[in-house]
């Protein structure tokens, strides 16, 4: 079958709910078995799988458009630079139609966030300044302020958790004050699968005269997110956990505090202008991407955004709400298990976090394996939560549009079975 026919197949008609078996079909690497049995990806949360609209996207890059973008005039050059600049476009759109000038390319969730850290916070957190974060951030978005909190002599914040994994606002006044810089958070927890209420936050930081940075890497693949109605100041989420490339990270940022802030990395096309006794920096975007940037992956995230298009964000999102409470429900019958988060999926995403108390979780994840299902198992990047929680590390199961029941009851199954192979 051809690519445009496959393609096709997702986008012959409306989807109501999402049609997983279709869905399925359209990413390559479900025809491979694994320890002999089908695939079941569950762990989403750390990468997604690669529909073959992107992998052919990528693939068509380098056969017919691979040339630098920005400064050549021929043919190729002026294609890529199309296509490249056509992607930021359609990123502008998919989170909520702002300015595409705002939307600066990166290698990753990560760089995003270390980009805010050194420019913006190197120029406005000093002694005796504080700065917010969460006790459930992932080490991306708490290790780059701790380390500015030192240079800087600031003092680190954090806001606690509620025994249901929820964030524990009952004292939040006397965490974010006068004295508040910048307020850190994740939207959605990779362990908890917390979806923090990030618009109440942003307007509390800006009642102190803070600004707001929210880490979306386990959001924008997996909810509607619209950041002219969260009215953040900084947003950072990565391709590779919905659908795209890995080595693409997006940094969105308030388009005056992006033209205030200096840059981050030094070269080519960032300057406007370079002489011996003064430079100029070109203007934004463009400002924060130095040399050749990662152009064959951005171009094939391009196609990552038009196939969640096509299955419609909300679609995605009652997808996962349905699929996560059957999941919870599925573990919650196999005794001695412990669900970490929320219990309401109406307030929480699909990243399903598991102990028992009698099984190591990297020794689940290994039976798992042996059963062709993959998770996640360790402290996620994570460690001060896992400490909050009492926990050394957690199992953890994420979902996406290619999962359905079928994978939930394998999971059930094969967790049963291997409670009785390790004689619990």
């Amino acid at each position: 079958m051809s690519s445009k026919a496959e393609h096709k197949s997702l986008s012959a008609g409306p989807l109501v709910g999402l049609d997983v078996d279709r869905i399925r079909a359209d990413f390559p690497i479900f025809e491979q078995p694994i320890n002999g049995h089908r695939l079941i990806y569950l762990d989403s949360g750390a990468t997604s799988q690669k529909p073959r609209a992107v992998i052919h996207a990528l693939m068509n890059y380098y056969r017919k458009t691979n040339a630098n973008i920005h400064r050549g005039l021929h043919t190729l050059a002026e294609r890529a630079t199309n296509q490249y600049e056509w992607t930021r476009t359609h990123t502008a759109r998919f989170i909520g139609g702002v300015d595409a000038r705002e939307v600066v390319f990166t290698s990753s969730a990560t760089e995003s966030i270390n980009l805010v850290s050194y420019t913006w916070g190197e120029e406005h957190v000093g002694e005796g300044d504080e700065i917010v974060v969460t006790e459930m951030e992932h080490h991306a978005n708490m290790v780059p302020w701790f380390m500015l909190a030192k240079r800087k002599k600031a003092v680190l914040k954090r806001i606690p958790i509620t025994v249901c994994g929820h964030l524990d606002l009952s004292d939040i006044d006397n965490i974010i004050t006068d004295r508040t810089k910048i307020v850190a958070v994740t939207h959605m927890s990779n362990v908890l699968g917390t979806i923090n209420p990030v618009a109440d936050l942003a307007a509390k930081a800006h009642e102190k005269g803070a600004l707001m940075l929210v880490d979306g890497a386990q959001a924008v693949p997996h909810m509607p997110v619209n950041l002219l109605e969260l009215d953040a100041d900084f947003y950072a989420f990565s391709s590779h956990k919905m659908l795209g490339p890995t080595g693409v990270g997006v940094l969105w940022g308030k388009r005056e505090l992006l033209e205030e802030m200096p840059p981050f990395n030094f070269g080519g096309e960032m300057i406007r202008e370079v002489r011996f006794d003064r430079i100029t920096w070109n203007d934004i975007p463009h400002k924060f991407e130095a040399g050749t940037p990662n152009i064959a992956d951005v171009i094939a995230f391009d196609a990552a955004l038009s196939y969640l298009d096509q299955l419609g964000i909300d679609n995605v999102r009652r997808h996962e709400m349905e699929l996560t409470q059957y999941a919870i429900e599925r573990l919650s019958e196999i005794k001695g298990l412990e669900i970490q988060g929320p219990q309401d999926t109406a307030g929480r995403g699909g990243c399903i976090s598991f102990t028992d108390p009698n099984i190591h979780p990297h020794d689940i994840s290994t039976f798992l394996n042996s059963k062709g299902i993959a998770i996640r198992a360790g402290h996620h990047c994570a460690q001060p939560l896992m400490r909050t929680l009492g926990k050394v590390a957690t199992a953890r199961a994420s979902l996406y549009i290619y999962n359905d029941h079928a994978d939930i009851d394998a999971l059930h199954d094969a967790l049963v079975e291997m409670r009785k192979y390790f004689g619990v």
